[in-house]
């Protein structure tokens, strides 16, 4: 009786543990929250102020001894302590049980392709330490796949093109593994720097990268649109140090990010050119998914295209295609194990 209670109480969750934002998939229950990976620290009590949304709109507006940090760099936990208590806040806040009776859920986490064993053990033991009952890893390539409806245990090929925050994950995919990838830490934020160090360099102008990002999302494209687009860059004048506003249009944006832009299609075309023959075959029959919020980059569907000459197509919802494949895991632990990582706390 008490084991069917347990079961009745427990919220099994996937994560997405993503450098710019973490999402959690709850079993029966969906993705229930989507958050920034942000916390806002206090550097004079070593107190945590507050984490996700709220210590977002912290950032680039406290005072000096209030920092708004990123625990995550790259897709990998840069800071344990404060990863750990993001995840208890994370996980927490999804339990409808808050009962003492209500066993601890699983969790199932999705990392880079390629973490080291010490990355891997540093997820694990973050996730345990903030209320994981068990804790299982998958690729986050794997994830994405799953995630954009693609079946991975087939013996087909598949590809799939995931550009999150802080990684690029590209890679070919067949009856449940891995059979060539390449894993990049250029992604959507190395994008916003890029456009912070072009304003630098080429208009004395000092951004913020929160800004940098929104003119990203606005005008930013890979490819020459048909009618141009214009948008105000606000920021610092490194020359006087006061306010200053140029009007910059798309191809200054796609100037910027053009070398990161470059990277990742390296990248794709060195995956293809690593993957068997037979595995290639399918993809030119099935297509490229683009998953992650990269995939929205204008342009980036048609310049991929052009130089794979193969069909490509951005996955249902990519911005939560990790978390809603973390999801498919939880829900289905016993038949899809195969994808999973074995454990580095073994």
């Amino acid at each position: 009786m008490f084991g069917k209670l347990f079961g009745f109480l427990s919220s099994d969750i996937g994560i997405d543990l993503g450098t710019a934002n973490t999402l959690v998939y709850v079993k029966d229950r969906g993705i229930v929250l989507n958050e920034p990976s942000v916390v806002a620290i206090n550097q004079k009590t070593k107190q945590i102020l507050s984490i996700g949304e709220e210590a977002k709109k912290m950032v680039g507006r406290t005072p000096s001894y209030i920092v708004a940090i990123r625990p995550l760099a790259d897709g990998v936990i840069s800071d344990f302590e404060v990863t750990e208590q993001m995840l208890k806040y994370f996980i927490q806040k999804t339990q409808v049980n808050k009962w003492s009776l209500s066993p601890r859920p699983r969790v199932v986490v999705g990392v880079p392709y390629g973490v080291t064993e010490v990355e891997r053990r540093a997820v694990e033991e973050a996730a345990i330490n903030a209320g994981a009952r068990e804790v299982y890893l998958i690729e986050e390539p794997l994830a994405a796949a799953i995630g954009a409806r693609i079946p991975v245990q087939d013996a087909t090929g598949h590809m799939i093109v995931d550009i999150g925050g802080g990684t690029t994950e590209v890679a070919v995919i067949s009856l449940g593994g891995v059979v060539a990838s390449r894993s990049l830490r250029i992604a959507g934020d190395e994008m916003n720097e890029d456009i912070v160090d072009y304003a630098r360099d080429q208009f004395n102008l000092s951004l913020g990268l929160k800004t940098a990002e929104e003119i990203k999302i606005a005008i930013g494209t890979v490819l020459e649109p048909s009618e141009k687009m214009t948008y105000p860059m606000r920021g610092r004048d490194l020359v006087s140090g006061l306010p200053k506003e140029i009007m910059i249009d798309d191809e200054v944006i796609r100037k910027a990010i053009g070398k990161s832009v470059k990277a990742i299609l390296d990248a794709v075309k060195k995956t293809i050119e690593e993957a068997p023959p037979e595995l290639v075959a399918d993809i030119i029959g099935k297509g490229i998914a683009l998953a992650g919020g990269g995939a929205l980059l204008r342009g980036l569907v048609e310049l991929i295209s052009q130089e794979t000459q193969t069909k490509v197509y951005i996955a249902d919802d990519p911005l939560t295609c990790v978390a809603r494949g973390t999801g498919v895991v939880i829900e289905d632990l016993d038949s899809l194990r195969d994808v999973l990582l074995a454990s580095a706390l073994t």
